[in-house]
C-alpha cells in the first residue's frame, strides 16, 4: 500500500523539443515521478520512430518498443515549429512551461529564438535543460554529437576498455544516453526546487562526452602517475588486482570476479572460493605488492583453475566464500532474471498490435510512492488536438492548422 496519493512532480509541466534518446528519456523519468510532459515532434516525428531496422522488430508504432521505452507517459504533439502557427503554439507551451528540455544545437537553437538567453528575458523562472554533445564551449561545442561519438569514442572509454591485442568493443546505443538523462534530471531538478522558492530559472547542460570522461575519471586520474597498470589498453595478465576480472569457466561461459579489497581478501579467497589452500600466503602472490612481479604467473594460473569447473560450481564456491560475483549473462538470460522481475527492473507491457513485450523501467524506486503503469507511448500528434485545445485554441483553429500542415492529430506509423 502507498502512503501518497500524489507523485512527487504532480503539477510540473514540461516541454520536450529533442529527439532520439537522451533528453526525451530524462523527460520520460520525469514523466514516471508525475510531471505533465508535452513532446513537441515535427511533422515527420522523431527519429527514433523510425530505428525497427537496427534493432530487428517490427516497424511501426503499434509495437514500437524503443520509442515507449524512452517517452512513455508523455502526450505528443506534432507542431511545424518554423510555420508561424506552429511556433506560436510552441511558444504558449513554453510560456506554461515549469522545464524545457531539448537536444538541439546550440546555433540551431538561436537561429530559432529558442536559447535559454533569448527565453530567460520573457520566462524568468523556466528551467532550461539541454542535452549537449560536447559541452558549450571549445572547438568541438557545435559538432553533431551521439553516445558512439562523444560518450563512447571522444571520452576515452572505446579507446582504452579492451583487452589489449583485440578490438574496441562495440558500443551500444543508449547506453551514454541513459547515464546522461539521470545526470541532466538531477540537474533541472535541483534547478527547479530552486525556481520554485526564488522564482528564477537556470540552464542545465549535460555533455556526453563529459559524461564518457567523468565514467572514466578514476583510471583517468590515476594514469597521471604513469604506472603501467594504469596505461589502458592493457592485457589482462597485466592487471595489478586480477582478482577483479571475468575468466572463462569449463562450460564456455564468462564469469566475474570482484575482490577489490586484495590483501584483505585474498587469502579467503584462494583458500575457500578457488578451494587452493595451498596458495595461502604464497609470496608468490600476497600481498599485492609481490604479486606485481608474478603477474604472468598468477594470470596463467587462475585461468587453469577457472577452467576446471563450469559457472555452477564458482557460483557456489563465491557464495560460500560470500564474496562478490557475478555470471556474465546473455540478454536471453537477462530477460528472464527472477531478481530483475522480482526488483521491479522489468515489466511485460501489452501493445496496440497485441504483442507482449518485455520493457525496463527506470532505476529509481519510491517505496511509499507508486509509479504509474507503464503502457506504450503515444503515436504521433496524438494529443495535438488535446494540447491545443489547453491553450485555448478552438476547434476551427485547430482544423485549420491541421489543414494547412502546420500541426498534425494522430498518425499512426507502419
Amino acid at each position: 500500500m502507498t502512503e501518497y496519493n500524489t507523485r512527487p512532480l504532480e503539477g510540473i509541466k514540461i516541454v520536450e523539443l529533442a529527439t532520439f534518446i537522451a533528453a526525451p528519456c530524462c523527460a520520460r523519468y520525469l514523466a514516471d515521478l508525475g510531471a505533465d510532459v508535452i513532446k513537441v515532434e515535427r511533422p515527420k516525428g522523431d527519429d527514433l520512430r523510425y530505428t525497427a531496422v537496427n534493432e530487428g522488430r517490427p516497424f511501426g508504432d503499434p509495437e514500437d518498443t524503443s520509442f515507449t521505452l524512452e517517452n512513455t507517459g508523455k502526450r505528443c504533439v506534432t507542431l511545424d515549429t518554423k510555420s508561424a502557427a506552429g511556433r506560436e503554439a510552441l511558444e504558449k507551451l513554453i510560456a506554461n512551461a515549469d522545464i524545457f528540455l531539448t537536444n538541439w544545437r546550440q546555433p540551431a537553437l538561436e537561429r530559432a529564438g529558442l536559447d535559454y538567453d533569448t527565453l530567460k528575458v520573457k520566462y524568468p523562472k523556466l528551467v532550461y535543460g539541454i542535452v549537449s554533445g560536447y559541452g558549450e564551449k571549445g572547438p568541438d561545442k557545435d559538432l553533431p554529437g551521439f553516445d558512439f561519438t562523444a560518450y563512447f569514442a571522444h571520452s576515452g572509454v572505446m579507446g582504452t576498455l579492451y583487452d589489449k591485442g583485440s578490438e574496441p568493443m562495440m558500443p551500444l546505443a543508449g547506453f551514454g544516453d541513459h547515464q546522461v538523462a539521470m545526470s541532466l534530471a538531477s540537474g533541472v531538478l535541483a534547478a527547479l526546487y530552486r525556481a520554485e522558492k526564488t522564482g528564477r530559472g537556470d540552464k542545465v547542460v549535460v555533455s556526453l562526452y563529459h559524461s564518457g570522461v567523468r565514467d572514466v575519471s578514476l583510471y583517468l586520474i590515476a594514469s597521471q602517475y604513469g604506472d603501467k597498470s594504469t596505461q589502458y589498453p592493457i592485457r589482462k595478465a597485466e592487471l595489478t588486482n586480477p582478482l577483479n576480472s571475468a575468466r572463462r569457466t569449463s562450460d564456455d561461459r564468462w564469469f566475474m570476479f570482484s575482490v577489490p579489497a586484495y590483501d584483505r581478501l585474498f587469502n579467503k579467497f584462494v583458500g575457500e572460493a578457488l578451494n587452493r589452500p595451498d596458495l595461502v600466503n604464497d609470496p608468490r602472490f600476497y600481498p599485492q605488492t609481490n604479486l606485481v612481479n608474478h603477474l604472468e604467473e598468477w594470470d596463467a594460473l587462475f585461468n587453469e583453475e577457472v577452467a576446471k569447473h563450469d559457472v555452477k560450481y564458482w557460483v557456489s564456491q563465491m557464495k560460500k566464500a560470500d564474496l562478490p560475483f557475478a555470471v556474465c549473462q546473455t540478454w536471453d538470460e537477462i530477460l528472464k532474471d527472477e531478481q530483475a522481475f522480482a526488483s521491479d527492473i522489468l515489466t511485460e507491457v501489452t501493445f496496440p498490435n497485441g504483442n507482449k513485450r518485455t520493457m525496463v523501467r527506470t532505476p529509481v524506486m519510491f517505496q511509499d510512492t507508486e509509479l504509474p503503469e507503464y503502457k506504450p507511448a503515444h503515436f504521433l500528434g496524438q494529443d495535438t488536438r488535446e494540447v491545443l485545445a489547453e491553450l485555448g485554441y478552438t476547434r476551427e483553429q485547430i482544423d485549420a492548422m491541421i489543414a494547412a500542415g502546420e500541426a498534425t492529430d494522430t498518425v499512426r506509423i507502419g
